[in-house]
């Protein structure tokens, strides 16, 4: 069976906390919801496998039918189905994974696997359309942080110029708003602090790992050093808006001289973390310098939702990309090399 020109697909990402659904078409996102569990996690301090899996289960049709009705689809529209088949939590991928399958096989349409952090990348087309033939990625997430070479997302490979030798940049964000008693998620209450800091009130490390590779847990570290040495009241603010100007400086320098090196006019940065508005002010600022364009996801859309899942899903499907095998199962590691990502278990 053929997927018609102009297809809607029905994008569906459920890799951590987010219950996430969304319906692109020819590039334009026509609705979505996301259905978020992170109350539930914040008494433990942090995200709960098997919590975050159950709070899929009783999202999913909810959350199908909210995306559906902000459309003004029906289910019958849907021309194929995308779902995040890695890398998140097994558990909760598997949710997401079956759902895909129950409703691509109800439905009578493909069924494709895709890569989660293609779709952090693919989320910036919906706001500012497609990538050019050539352009650098900076991919800034709880679990991950990648500076990409990327080309046609959905038939090119992606090509990794440098990588995160220990934590990635958001999961350093809660480490240290947890040291500083900001609760959690920590990457937001720490943005909040530091908006009233000096970020030249304490001048912790760059850290580095060759040209494009990136460390933060010597950061980190050295944080939590500089309170077990200090004396009196914390000046929490001035710490959150000093070590967060440290990550952004790590970051955008990194990405800019990836940019500039490889002849790259345009850089693209997604993920969560690309929400912070000191990292997005910073990366403008140089990027300009340079004049290199830097494109950047509206903040609803850099973190995990199904609009971005449906919108590389969209490529893939433009692109002719093969239909999801029965067998699909998650890859809750997977490596990414290329958007579209459809493991079978028991594979080698």
């Amino acid at each position: 069976m053929g997927v018609p020109q102009g297809a809607v697909v029905m994008g569906i990402e459920s890799s951590c906390d987010e219950t996430g659904v969304g319906l692109v078409a020819d590039g334009r996102l026509l609705g979505e919801c996301t259905a978020t569990s992170m109350d539930e996690h914040a008494r433990f301090g942090g995200i709960v496998p098997e919590v975050a899996a159950r709070a899929h289960l009783q999202s999913m049709v909810p959350a199908v039918r909210t995306a559906l009705e902000r459309a003004g689809l029906e289910k019958g529209d849907v021309d194929a189905v995308a779902v995040t088949a890695g890398p998140g939590l097994s558990t909760a991928l598997t949710v997401g994974i079956a759902a895909a399958k129950a409703y691509a096989l109800a439905l009578g349409v493909p069924l494709l696997g895709v890569h989660h952090l293609a779709g952090h990348v693919a989320a910036d087309t919906l706001e500012h359309g497609p990538l050019p033939e050539r352009s650098v990625g900076l991919v800034v997430s709880g679990g991950h942080t990648s500076l990409l070479m990327l080309g046609d997302l959905a038939r090119d490979p992606i090509v990794h110029l440098g990588d995160t030798a220990d934590d990635a940049a958001g999961e350093a964000f809660d480490k240290v708003a947890r040291l500083l008693g900001l609760g959690y998620p920590g990457g937001p209450a720490l943005s909040r602090a530091a908006a009233e800091g000096d970020p030249g009130a304490i001048r912790f490390p760059r850290p580095t790992v060759g040209p494009y590779g990136f460390s933060f847990s010597g950061l980190k570290s050295a944080v939590a050093r500089w309170i077990d040495a200090s004396q009196g009241p914390l000046p929490v603010a001035d710490i959150a808006a000093s070590f967060q100007e440290a990550v952004c400086d790590v970051l955008t320098a990194k990405a800019v001289a990836a940019c500039t090196d490889h002849g790259v006019d345009t850089l693209v940065i997604a993920g969560g973390v690309a929400a912070n508005g000191r990292l997005r002010e910073l990366a403008e600022s140089r990027c300009a310098e340079r004049g290199i364009t830097v494109r950047v996801p509206p903040p609803r859309l850099c973190t995990d939702n199904g609009a971005m899942i449906a919108a590389v899903g969209s490529m893939l499907v433009e692109a002719g990309a093969p239909w999801a095998p029965p067998g699909m199962s998650a890859d809750s590691s997977a490596p990414l090399t290329a958007a579209l990502l459809q493991p079978v278990k028991g594979a080698l």
